[in-house]
Protein backbone atom coordinates (compact mmCIF):
# COMPACT_ATOMS: atom_id res chain seq x y z
CA UNK A 1 0.00 0.00 0.00
CA UNK A 2 1.58 3.53 -1.04
CA UNK A 3 0.15 6.42 0.82
CA UNK A 4 0.62 10.01 -0.38
CA UNK A 5 -0.01 13.27 1.81
CA UNK A 6 -0.75 16.45 -0.05
CA UNK A 7 -0.46 19.32 2.23
CA UNK A 8 -3.39 22.03 1.59
CA UNK A 9 -1.04 25.48 0.69
CA UNK A 10 -4.57 26.57 3.18
CA UNK A 11 -3.32 24.58 5.56
CA UNK A 12 0.24 26.10 5.14
CA UNK A 13 -1.07 29.02 5.79
CA UNK A 14 -3.17 29.35 8.52
CA UNK A 15 -0.59 27.32 10.42
CA UNK A 16 2.11 30.88 9.87
CA UNK A 17 -0.99 32.66 9.97
CA UNK A 18 -1.57 31.18 13.60
CA UNK A 19 1.86 30.81 14.55
CA UNK A 20 2.60 34.58 13.71
CA UNK A 21 -1.04 35.57 16.09
CA UNK A 22 1.09 33.37 18.83
CA UNK A 23 3.84 35.56 18.67
CA UNK A 24 1.72 39.11 18.63
CA UNK A 25 -0.49 37.93 21.70
CA UNK A 26 2.65 36.78 23.89
CA UNK A 27 4.71 39.89 23.39
CA UNK A 28 1.72 42.00 24.11
CA UNK A 29 0.92 39.96 27.17
CA UNK A 30 4.69 40.01 28.40
CA UNK A 31 4.65 43.75 27.81
CA UNK A 32 1.56 44.51 29.59
CA UNK A 33 3.07 42.15 32.71
CA UNK A 34 6.32 44.28 32.56
CA UNK A 35 4.41 47.47 32.60
CA UNK A 36 1.91 46.36 35.72
CA UNK A 37 5.12 45.26 37.65
CA UNK A 38 7.03 48.58 36.93
CA UNK A 39 3.92 50.17 37.94
CA UNK A 40 3.13 48.25 40.84
CA UNK A 41 6.36 48.66 42.06
CA UNK A 42 6.71 52.61 41.69
CA UNK A 43 3.37 52.58 43.66
CA UNK A 44 4.75 50.65 46.28
CA UNK A 45 7.59 52.72 46.64
CA UNK A 46 5.67 55.97 46.76
CA UNK A 47 2.74 54.40 48.94
CA UNK A 48 5.97 53.59 52.01
CA UNK A 49 6.55 57.42 51.88
CA UNK A 50 10.19 56.50 49.88
CA UNK A 51 9.48 59.14 47.66
CA UNK A 52 9.22 59.88 43.86
CA UNK A 53 13.05 60.14 42.71
CA UNK A 54 13.30 56.17 44.40
CA UNK A 55 10.06 54.92 42.31
CA UNK A 56 11.63 56.72 39.31
CA UNK A 57 14.16 54.37 39.64
CA UNK A 58 12.18 51.25 38.47
CA UNK A 59 12.65 50.33 34.53
CA UNK A 60 11.02 48.39 32.67
CA UNK A 61 12.43 46.28 29.00
CA UNK A 62 10.88 44.33 26.90
CA UNK A 63 12.52 41.42 24.69
CA UNK A 64 12.97 41.49 21.65
CA UNK A 65 13.40 45.37 21.67
CA UNK A 66 11.09 45.24 18.35
CA UNK A 67 9.20 43.04 16.48
CA UNK A 68 7.29 39.70 17.97
CA UNK A 69 8.23 36.22 19.18
CA UNK A 70 7.36 33.20 21.21
CA UNK A 71 10.33 33.60 23.61
CA UNK A 72 9.24 37.08 24.53
CA UNK A 73 10.21 38.69 28.55
CA UNK A 74 10.02 41.29 29.56
CA UNK A 75 12.60 42.23 32.62
CA UNK A 76 11.69 45.20 35.69
CA UNK A 77 14.99 46.43 37.34
CA UNK A 78 16.01 49.38 39.99
CA UNK A 79 18.73 51.97 39.16
CA UNK A 80 19.00 52.26 43.00
CA UNK A 81 19.40 48.17 43.87
CA UNK A 82 20.79 48.71 47.00
CA UNK A 83 18.60 51.25 48.40
CA UNK A 84 15.04 49.38 47.51
CA UNK A 85 16.49 46.04 48.19
CA UNK A 86 17.24 47.64 51.75
CA UNK A 87 13.30 48.49 51.70
CA UNK A 88 12.35 45.16 50.80
CA UNK A 89 14.70 42.87 53.07
CA UNK A 90 14.91 45.03 56.00
CA UNK A 91 18.61 44.17 56.95
CA UNK A 92 20.49 44.64 59.91
CA UNK A 93 22.98 47.48 59.49
CA UNK A 94 26.14 47.58 61.00
CA UNK A 95 29.30 50.32 60.96
CA UNK A 96 32.09 48.88 58.79
CA UNK A 97 34.52 49.56 60.81
CA UNK A 98 32.82 47.72 63.91
CA UNK A 99 32.45 50.83 66.22
CA UNK A 100 29.13 52.73 65.88
CA UNK A 101 26.88 54.50 63.54
CA UNK A 102 26.31 58.00 63.72
CA UNK A 103 22.17 58.95 63.16
CA UNK A 104 22.16 62.61 62.44
CA UNK A 105 19.64 64.06 64.86
CA UNK A 106 17.47 67.50 63.32
CA UNK A 107 20.34 69.86 64.76
CA UNK A 108 22.84 67.98 62.42
CA UNK A 109 20.49 69.24 59.17
CA UNK A 110 21.38 67.64 56.32
CA UNK A 111 24.65 67.17 53.79
CA UNK A 112 25.51 69.12 50.70
CA UNK A 113 25.24 65.88 48.65
CA UNK A 114 21.92 65.03 49.88
CA UNK A 115 20.78 62.33 52.42
CA UNK A 116 22.56 62.23 55.61
CA UNK A 117 25.22 64.18 57.30
CA UNK A 118 28.45 62.47 58.42
CA UNK A 119 30.05 63.97 61.69
CA UNK A 120 33.41 64.61 59.41
CA UNK A 121 31.12 66.62 57.28
CA UNK A 122 28.96 68.09 59.86
CA UNK A 123 32.66 69.51 61.39
CA UNK A 124 34.16 70.79 58.71
CA UNK A 125 31.23 73.06 57.74
CA UNK A 126 30.03 74.26 61.11
CA UNK A 127 33.48 74.70 62.12
CA UNK A 128 32.46 73.34 65.88
CA UNK A 129 34.25 70.18 67.24
CA UNK A 130 32.12 67.36 68.13
CA UNK A 131 32.44 66.07 72.23
CA UNK A 132 31.60 62.50 72.91
CA UNK A 133 29.25 61.97 75.66
CA UNK A 134 28.89 57.93 77.36
CA UNK A 135 25.25 57.48 78.38
CA UNK A 136 24.86 54.32 79.96
CA UNK A 137 21.07 53.63 79.46
CA UNK A 138 20.53 54.81 76.19
CA UNK A 139 22.29 55.57 72.78
CA UNK A 140 25.65 57.81 73.14
CA UNK A 141 25.90 60.78 71.48
CA UNK A 142 27.57 63.59 70.06
CA UNK A 143 27.22 66.75 70.59
CA UNK A 144 28.49 70.42 70.10
CA UNK A 145 28.57 73.82 72.39
CA UNK A 146 26.88 76.53 69.74
CA UNK A 147 23.47 78.09 69.32
CA UNK A 148 20.80 76.91 67.56
CA UNK A 149 19.43 78.81 64.39
CA UNK A 150 16.29 79.52 63.33
CA UNK A 151 15.98 76.53 61.44
CA UNK A 152 16.60 74.68 64.96
CA UNK A 153 20.44 73.46 63.36
CA UNK A 154 23.72 73.89 65.85
CA UNK A 155 26.12 76.55 64.47
CA UNK A 156 28.86 78.99 65.87
CA UNK A 157 27.91 81.13 68.60
CA UNK A 158 29.35 85.26 68.05
CA UNK A 159 27.89 85.85 71.61
CA UNK A 160 30.32 87.12 73.89
CA UNK A 161 28.30 86.69 76.75
CA UNK A 162 27.42 82.66 75.94
CA UNK A 163 23.91 84.12 76.03
CA UNK A 164 22.05 81.71 73.84
CA UNK A 165 24.81 79.05 73.85
CA UNK A 166 23.61 75.61 74.26
CA UNK A 167 24.96 71.86 74.33
CA UNK A 168 23.26 70.04 71.43
CA UNK A 169 22.62 66.73 70.60
CA UNK A 170 23.97 66.57 67.18
CA UNK A 171 24.12 62.28 66.73
CA UNK A 172 23.08 59.61 67.99
CA UNK A 173 25.81 56.57 68.12
CA UNK A 174 24.72 53.20 67.73
CA UNK A 175 26.52 49.86 67.70
CA UNK A 176 23.50 48.99 64.71
CA UNK A 177 20.17 49.93 63.13
CA UNK A 178 17.73 47.09 62.07
CA UNK A 179 15.98 48.73 59.11
CA UNK A 180 12.30 47.57 58.65
CA UNK A 181 10.68 45.91 55.62
CA UNK A 182 9.04 48.28 53.99
CA UNK A 183 8.55 46.84 50.38
CA UNK A 184 7.42 43.16 49.71
CA UNK A 185 8.65 43.45 45.68
CA UNK A 186 8.22 39.52 45.73
CA UNK A 187 4.55 39.78 46.13
CA UNK A 188 3.45 41.82 42.74
CA UNK A 189 5.99 40.08 40.90
CA UNK A 190 4.22 36.66 41.77
CA UNK A 191 0.80 38.77 40.78
CA UNK A 192 2.69 39.59 37.37
CA UNK A 193 4.23 35.94 37.00
CA UNK A 194 0.41 34.74 37.36
CA UNK A 195 -1.12 37.07 35.26
CA UNK A 196 0.70 35.97 31.98
CA UNK A 197 -1.15 33.12 30.88
CA UNK A 198 -4.13 35.07 31.17
CA UNK A 199 -3.16 37.82 29.36
CA UNK A 200 -1.47 35.37 26.42
CA UNK A 201 -4.82 34.22 25.99
CA UNK A 202 -6.81 37.49 25.98
CA UNK A 203 -4.46 38.76 23.51
CA UNK A 204 -4.82 36.02 21.44
CA UNK A 205 -8.93 35.52 21.41
CA UNK A 206 -8.73 39.42 20.30
CA UNK A 207 -6.26 38.84 17.51
CA UNK A 208 -9.41 36.54 16.19
CA UNK A 209 -12.19 39.19 16.89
Amino acid sequence: MKLKLDIDPDIVAMMAAEVAAGERAVTAAMREAGTGLKTAWRLQITGAGLGPRLANSIRSQNFPRSGESLDAAALVWSKAPVIVGAHDTGPLIRSKDGFWLAIPLPAAGKSLRGGRITPGEWERRRGLRLRFVYRRTGPSLLVAEGRLNTKGQAVVSRSKTGRGKVTAPIFLLVPQVKLPKRLDLARDADRALDSVPGLIVANWVEEKL
